[in-house]
Order: structure tokens, then sequence, then C-alpha cells
């Protein structure tokens, strides 16, 4: 263990699930790892909806706790049983217990990934939970193959963006959603194929439109509520509703006869986890990511870094839509 450890850390903690108030920056101990844990000195954390279900309590889970899944950083302890990683190597993950937003932390080992030279702190913190989502959408959950055409709303955000440079680089033509112009010259400048601006647009007609009537063989869906119908209107007969988020709430009451009238729809909802359960799932998971990132096919796009101290502020822009790409809290 590094000598100089001071199982001391900053850390954001809630004592009760609410508004972005809640959020407290405390001192924590950090015990030295356990069997099959590392201790990580965080050098970037990723933020995500995900994090604000757990804040409101849209997520349940038992209180106090922290927050974030997704950082990167150094190892500074190896824990016993654990082979694949050792002191001063450069890691990330995107799967972990409730708490990445700290500046040290215990993780356990099979969640945690090396990281290639290339690839900086920012960067894979930036990238792991977004990207991995990514990868399970288009790889796992339905194979996309190159010429086809799909709907990604929310085209300009952290996961759209790295949404819509994986697409091109597979030949396929993603279609995707935003709220305004900018956004959708973002999304535009990253891969996607066409871009429908829903504040201004029919998004059911457009998609008509871009594919002669036809419609499409999988929507991906991150917003949830507000766009359940319309991605499901977007469906060719037989084809794949992908729900993986809950941005503008759950969707609530699924009429399965719907399903049925709209053409025999499937509908999936989907959670990483459940993609890469054990640690070989995660590292073949994430060279796929990597070396993606490593040929140039996918750039990570950072729109915004915030201090640990202010990730009220943080969640309340990303709650807002008033964020583009990822955000990240850095630890300098």
């Amino acid at each position: 263990m590094e000598t100089d450890l001071t199982n001391q850390a900053k850390a954001i903690r809630i004592d009760a699930h609410g508004g972005p108030e809640v959020l407290k920056l405390v001192s924590v101990d950090v015990p030295a790892p356990a069997p099959g844990e590392v201790t990580i000195r965080q050098k970037a954390v990723g933020l995500n909806f995900i994090d604000i279900y757990f804040r409101t309590g849209l997520y349940p889970h038992p209180l106090p706790h922290g927050l974030g899944f997704e950082a990167a950083g150094d190892v500074v302890a190896v824990g016993q049983g654990v082979t694949h990683l050792k002191v001063g190597d450069r890691v990330a993950y995107g799967q972990s217990p409730l708490g990445a937003y700290a500046d040290l932390r215990n993780v356990p080992a099979s969640r945690v990934v090396t990281i290639p030279d290339a690839v900086s702190y920012e960067d894979a913190a930036a990238l792991m939970l977004k990207g991995l989502t990514t990868w399970y959408l288009f790889r796992q959950c339905y194979r996309l193959k190159e010429g086809e055409t799909i709907l990604f709303h929310a085209a300009a955000g952290g996961v759209g963006l790295i949404a819509c440079q994986w697409a091109r680089a597979l030949g396929v033509k993603l279609i995707g959603t935003a709220s305004s112009p900018e956004k959708c010259a973002l999304a535009k400048a990253h891969g996607a194929w066409e871009m429908i601006d829903y504040s201004r647009e029919n998004v059911v007609e457009r998609v008509k439109d871009l594919t002669g009537g036809a419609k499409l063989p999988v929507v991906y869906d991150g917003v949830g509520k507000d766009t359940w119908m319309t991605s499901l209107d977007c469906l060719r007969p037989r084809g794949l509703m992908v729900s993986f988020g809950n941005a503008s709430g759950p969707v609530e009451g699924v009429d399965l006869a719907l399903l049925n009238n709209k053409g025999s729809l499937y509908v999936t909802r989907p959670k990483l986890g459940d993609y890469v359960p054990t640690l070989e799932d995660m590292q073949a998971a994430a060279a796929e990511l990597f070396e993606q990132v490593t040929a140039g096919h996918i750039k990570v796009v950072i729109g915004q870094r915030f201090k640990l101290e202010d990730a009220a502020r943080a969640q309340e822009a990303l709650a807002a839509r008033k964020t583009t790409g990822a955000t990240i809290f850095t630890m300098d």
C-alpha cells in the first residue's frame, strides 16, 4: 500500500432525497481495500443523469449514500486476490457501487480496467459509462449493421455525441433529435446523418420523410416519458424500442396492446450492468470502446467541467438541458 495514503476523502453524500440542495461535500474515511478491491485516487469523475435519479429517489437506495458510477484515476492500493491491477496503474470504471463523487475511494476490482496511454483521465471519466452504454446499445442490445437508419434522442448529449460518432464509424445513418439549432449542428458535426429540432419540427413526420415512409428498425430513447409515444410511432412493424433512460421522467402504464396495434413492436428496458456482469465482459467491452477512441473514430466531447463542491450546480445544469456533450468533475 502507498505509505502516504491519508485514508481521508472529500466526497458528496446525501442524507435525504430531494433537489440539488441535498448534496453535501463531506470528509469520509477510506479504509484499506478489502479483498477484491482497489483504492483509486481519482483525477476526474463523470456526471450522468442516473445520478439525478438516485438523488431524487426515483431509483431507491438506502440512505445515506454517495452518488456517481464513473471515474478515472490512479491505483494507490490493491486488495488481496486482485491480479489484473497494480499500484500506479491508470484506470477507469463506469460501473461501480454508488460513490464515484469523491477524490479517493475503494472500488471492486472487477469493475475497473486500465486505460490506454493515449486516453486522458478526463476523457476516460467522461467516456466509461456513456461509452459503454453506447457499446451495449449498438453492439449487444441491437447489433447495428452498415446501411441501417436509426433514431437516437438527445443526440447532442454525453451519450448522444458518442453514439453519433460510433454510428458513423459503423456506416449507420443516425437521425438525432435535439432542442435547438445549435445542438442539432453540434450533433451533425459529430456524425449524425440528419437532425430533427423537436422544438420546431414534428419528429414522426420528419422520420417518415427521411425514410420514404418505411420508418425505422430501432429507436434509442434515453428521454423517457416525453418521447415514448413519438418513439413508438417512428418504428416499422416488428421494430425495437430501446428505452434506456428517464431524463423527462419514467415511462409508466405501458399498454401492451398498443405494441400490437402499432405493428407487433418489441420493447426492452436495458441497463449496462446486465451486459458486463464479469471482469472478462467488462474488459472486452472496454477494449472495443477504447479501440474506437484510439483509432480516431470517437473523440470525447467535454462540454462542462465543475469542481466537486459545485455538484449541485452541475446537476442543475444537466437537468435543465443546458449542457452539451459530457460533464465532469475535476479534482485539481
